[in-house]
């Protein structure tokens, strides 16, 4: 089936003469393809985070784009992610998570594999008895690795290979966010979860973006946090979001707070911020506690929202996290209805994509905008290649 080639030229306009993207980038199977490649494949997107392979030998079967992956945290602790295929006749290799105790062995023909990837054993290649063959040259049949990169918790991977150095690439965040380079510690069982949301996963990083909507959506939130305490935050073609000069510590019932990351500077004492990182990884920073939300697209109208929260130690009182844990999954949640509202919404023949605020929708925009300009450089290049 043919892609729709959509007119994406109305949403790189400037905010006030702007649309968003047309409907069929939420809804077309075919379009949906594309953006995998355009935008997830190209990137650098959020597959993990470091904590799901804690200890060497743990692996972790993930699908991204389509694709069968295989986190795994090799023998020297090392995070590593690979294409979860034998390099046999493609056969997937590991069904669950689960600890590698010996080797990664192929359950059609074992062979097996190194959690470092290589190929350590042939069985029987040559003939009965004969493990190895001239024709084959175990050096080159290692496991398949995906490019990745450890920052914020996060495991990012870049699918094509081509994209500049984590580094390069995200260098202004890192730069904004340098009081945050240190460890992070991930709350554990009780500070993840998941929810699966009937949207475009697209929809979720637009919605995320903007604090307009926080005194309909977050009454609670807003309650301290008002509209007027918020930001923008805009970094064209990397990142977009919101920042609040009012954060308010969360407490137990003894008064008790989390522990402050060390080394701050005074405007974390009462400031908060909310940042897509573009394409699929929305974080969040303050004086106490970190969060990581991986938006991992099931489809075009599908997506899981991957939720973790992350601390300046790694002994934080059990009962304050699960509060804390309790309290964002509460914010979280009342966005569901919002998306997947706007996800049905997509079914109009007559939306042209709507309009922006000029004052309140520029992260959004500025999504859109990335969006539009990823998928025209894909299209030229498949163009360029015909």
């Amino acid at each position: 089936m043919p892609i729709p080639d959509t007119d994406l030229s109305f949403v790189r306009r400037p905010i006030d003469q702007a649309n968003g993207l047309p409907n069929a980038h939420y809804t077309d199977p075919s379009i949906y393809e594309e953006e995998a490649q355009a935008l997830l494949a190209r990137n650098w997107a959020g597959l993990a985070v470091s904590a799901d392979v804690a200890e060497p030998g743990d692996a972790v079967p993930l699908s991204f784009a389509g694709m069968p992956l295989l986190l795994v945290r090799d023998r020297e602790g090392q995070v590593r992610v690979f294409q979860n295929i034998c390099r046999h006749r493609g056969m997937i290799l590991v069904e669950e998570p689960r600890k590698i105790e010996g080797a990664i062995r192929c359950p059609y023909h074992s062979w097996c594999y190194g959690t470092d990837g290589r190929l350590v054993s042939t069985p029987h290649v040559g003939g009965p008895g004969q493990n190895t063959h001239d024709g084959i040259d175990r050096s080159l049949l290692g496991l398949i690795e995906v490019r990745s990169h450890i920052w914020f918790g996060v495991v990012w991977i870049n699918i094509s290979g081509d994209a500049a150095p984590f580094e390069e690439a995200h260098a202004d965040l890192l730069g904004r966010w340098k009081e945050f380079e240190k460890p992070l510690y991930h709350g554990g069982a009780d500070s993840a979860f998941h929810l699966s949301v009937d949207c475009n996963w697209k929809l979720a990083v637009e919605n995320y973006c903007e604090s307009y909507h926080l005194p309909w959506v977050h009454p609670g939130l807003n309650s301290y946090s008002r509209l007027e305490d918020h930001y923008h935050i805009e970094k064209p073609g990397a990142y977009s979001g919101q920042g609040t000069h009012v954060y308010r510590q969360l407490k137990g019932d003894d008064d008790a707070t989390f522990p402050d990351f060390e080394g701050l500077s005074d405007k974390w004492d009462t400031a908060a911020e909310y940042i897509a990182l573009y394409p699929n990884v929305l974080l969040g920073v303050h004086r106490d506690h970190a969060f990581a939300i991986l938006l991992t697209p099931e489809g075009p109208g599908k997506t899981v929202e991957k939720v973790h929260l992350l601390y300046p130690t790694s002994d934080t009182d059990a009962e304050l996290r699960a509060r804390n844990t309790t309290q964002w999954r509460d914010v979280f949640e009342e966005d569901v209805f919002v998306v997947e509202g706007m996800q049905r919404g997509r079914a109009a023949p007559g939306f042209d994509g709507g309009r922006f605020s000029p004052v309140m929708d520029g992260p959004t925009h500025l999504f859109h905008d990335w969006v539009a300009g990823q998928v025209e450089t894909h299209r030229a290049m498949a163009k360029a290649a015909e």
